[in-house]
């Protein structure tokens, strides 16, 4: 696979879509009798030039005639479709194409909303490589450009693929400092509610990918997100979606930057969270990522009465989570020690500490405690051991005995 550079940015191009003789991309191939593929217009040169060998192996030419490959041409037209480029010039495959239409748009002061053809261009622009992104993201007044667009814009197709854009070059250096601005006020932000709304599933994710790097990059931006109901009720329905596991881990992913304020985890265990958590808990088949967000949560609404409540009239949730230690990764079992300390510790909650000894609690935690844990982690278990080893006891007491001693004559 070669790789071509332009202005800085960067096209990969597959090393037999290239002529011999030009080594451009062909747009004509045709094969010799020796098997070997030329573009059209070179190896044509080469004949007329008085030539009767084949160039790539010098063997002498029995037929100077060429036969179209029509596979490779098929080839390097389905290619060149998916890389925004046409097959009529050849010097499009060097990225002028693709350069010239972000140029264009960045220069362009008439032109306040951006096209769907120019945004799809940007955007299939984007995916081909890192470097074309890291690009995109240092041309001057291109982030502007599509932050600008994002607030005037009123089309769903054109939002989604502004913020799918925004997704894409997220993660390069400067990126985010320019978008803080997004959240400066709370307007700025209804756009990621109208593709979380109406929008299709990958600019769902996308938005809840750009709110989620928003808001652990900036704290004012955080605290904006997380104030607007709307955006956490969206971020919870795309969590909670049962269709796509991708969906429903940025979902979670998002609202474990977003909900840090004692306000926002009421508010998700009013909209529903324990439920969905304990849901997927329960379910047999789930990524070790999507499992340890899961119990990354349950421990962050157990932080307030409203979460705690919710987890412990859930019948299901507590023995869930004391399953879930020690079978899925180092995290996971963290996060649920920290849930099962919140309620059963902290709080003394007699129907969660009843839970968990059903369900083998005390061994689990003890378990916990001997694998190489933290200090932290190990000192919650200690006060847990402590709490289950009462209860047992009680538990115990409450049977009352009566023994008869019979006093033989």
């Amino acid at each position: 696979m070669a790789r071509e550079k332009s202005n800085g940015l960067h096209l990969s191009v597959p090393s037999f879509f290239k002529c011999p003789i030009s080594m451009d991309v062909m747009k004509s191939p045709v094969s010799l009798c020796t098997g070997v593929t030329y573009d059209r217009a070179s190896i044509q040169t080469w004949l007329d030039s008085g030539h009767n060998t084949c160039p790539a192996t010098m063997q002498v030419l029995q037929s100077t005639d060429v036969v179209p490959n029509l596979t490779l041409r098929r080839l390097i037209r389905v290619w060149s479709d998916s890389y925004l480029l046409t097959p009529e010039s050849h010097a499009s495959f060097n990225n002028h194409l693709a350069f010239d239409s972000v140029k264009k748009m960045i220069s362009s002061e008439q032109t306040q909303q951006l096209s769907l053809g120019t945004l799809s261009s940007i955007i299939t622009f984007a995916k081909l490589s890192i470097e074309n992104r890291e690009s995109l993201a240092k041309l001057d007044g291109f982030v502007p450009k599509l932050s600008r667009n994002l607030k005037v814009s009123n089309e769903i197709e054109v939002v989604e693929l502004l913020v799918t854009a925004l997704d894409l070059i997220l993660p390069e250096k400067g990126v985010k400092e320019q978008l803080i601005n997004l959240n400066s006020e709370d307007a700025s932000l209804s756009p990621f509610s109208f593709v979380l709304q109406k929008g299709g599933l990958e600019a769902r994710i996308s938005a809840a990918r750009v709110l989620e790097s928003l808001a652990a990059f900036d704290n004012e931006s955080r605290r904006v997100i997380a104030d607007q109901s709307t955006l956490l009720k969206e971020l919870y329905r795309l969590a909670s979606s049962e269709t796509e596991p991708r969906a429903v881990e940025a979902g979670f992913s998002a609202l474990i930057i977003v909900s840090t304020t004692r306000q926002s985890k009421k508010e998700l265990v009013r909209l529903g969270i324990v439920r969905t958590a304990c849901k997927i808990l329960s379910g047999p088949e789930n990524t070790v990522s999507l499992i340890e967000k899961v119990m990354k949560i349950l421990e962050m609404v157990s932080t307030c009465t409203e979460g705690r409540t919710a987890i412990s009239e859930d019948e299901n949730c507590v023995s869930a989570v004391v399953h879930r230690l020690m079978k899925v990764s180092t995290a996971a079992t963290d996060h649920g020690i920290g849930v099962i300390w919140s309620l059963c510790y902290m709080s003394r909650d007699r129907t969660a500490q009843e839970s968990a000894m059903r369900n083998n609690g005390l061994t689990k935690v003890l378990l916990v405690m001997q694998s190489n844990c933290s200090g932290m982690v190990r000192q919650m278990c200690g006060d847990l051991v402590k709490v289950f080893r009462v209860n047992s006891k009680s538990c115990l007491a409450s049977y009352e005995t009566r023994t008869t001693h019979i006093t033989p004559y």
